[in-house]
């Protein structure tokens, strides 16, 4: 075979390939889409998983249904995502599952970078830093005080993922001692939250709402850049003088390695314009998130910039994964 024959062969494959793909992204969904979530039902991600698979069920006129799949951090969630034979079946999740898991976690079944393919972010869980109402702390500054003028006295929850991080760090940057609690279950921990066992517990602003609206716990700032719609009058962190307890928890879709790139972008295209809508925005807004339409690219390189922030954070803490 001669070297033009070989390039032409090579340019008709080229072709066959991309059109294969094209018909793959404008056939599917042809059946039930499988939306699959490492983490439990009545969390932050749950509420937009169902928000979106609403709507997507309506654009791509196929059911869209939620599999909640919590345990072990997250990990077995992603595993049965990864070990599926399903070309329907798509991961939700917090960013935390890409770039937290390969920090935390030593001996993870599955490298989340090199197999989980990021397709389009979907919202922003805004995180809050809330105090028990039993205890006197009314502000951050007040925890920073009352932290270091009783050290050893107060305890901390917070959710998996950036609290462990940025606010373990923040009080250890400070030399604030403060213990620890770790839970398994959010119910627990926003029991002791109310009962007053915890001083302190930094996790989703719509988590902590009910106990916040029950009188059982008052928020001490959001950790995110603006000022949350669902409580205005709670300052960010930035504003109650602590820019360094800046959190954000964007959520968002995740196919498998080798996904066509088309179908990729045709699933990002429909994912951005249900963030876009103002009725989506509302309602994510009502619980305390954010809507955040974006691209593969854009939610790729804000998934790259969390992973780079916490690895720093990671040396500055000494922080050691768990076998």
């Amino acid at each position: 075979m001669s070297g033009r024959s070989a390039a032409v062969i090579g340019v008709l494959l080229a072709v066959a390939l991309s059109w294969s793909s094209a018909v793959v992204a404008a056939d599917w969904p042809h059946r039930t889409v499988r939306l699959i979530l490492p983490v439990p039902a009545g969390s932050a991600a749950d509420f937009s998983a169902r928000l979106f698979a609403e709507r997507l069920s309506q654009r791509w006129r196929q059911p869209v249904i939620v599999e909640n799949r919590p345990g072990a951090d997250g990990v077995i969630g992603v595993s049965a995502f990864l070990n599926a034979d399903d070309d329907h079946a798509l991961l939700y999740g917090i960013s935390a599952v890409y770039t937290v898991h390969p920090i935390t976690l030593e001996k993870l079944p599955y490298d989340p970078v090199r197999e989980l393919v990021p397709i389009s972010p979907t919202s922003d869980v805004v995180l809050a830093i809330a105090a028990s109402e039993k205890s006197s702390i009314r502000s951050l500054a007040d925890l920073v005080e009352t932290a270091r003028a009783q050290p050893g006295k107060l305890n901390w929850a917070g959710a998996p993922g950036l609290p462990p991080f940025v606010v373990g760090g923040f009080f250890k940057n400070l030399k604030l001692d403060l213990a620890v609690v770790s839970y398994r279950d959010l119910a627990p921990a926003l029991h002791d939250l109310g009962e007053g066992r915890i001083d302190v517990f930094a996790h989703a602003l719509g988590v902590i709402m009910p106990q916040v609206q029950s009188g059982k716990a008052r928020l001490l700032a959001v950790a995110s850049d603006v000022r949350a719609p669902l409580v205005p009058d709670v300052p960010t962190v930035a504003e109650a003088g602590f820019p360094e307890l800046r959190m954000e928890g964007v959520v968002g879709f995740y196919g498998k390695r080798g996904m066509p790139e088309t179908l990729r972008d045709r699933i990002a295209s429909d994912v951005r314009a249900v963030a876009s809508d103002p009725g989506i925005r509302e309602r994510l807004a009502a619980v305390g998130q954010a809507a955040r339409p974006g691209t593969a690219s854009e939610f790729s390189a804000l998934l790259d910039q969390y992973r780079r922030r916490l690895a720093d954070l990671a040396k500055a803490i000494q922080f050691k994964a768990t076998q």
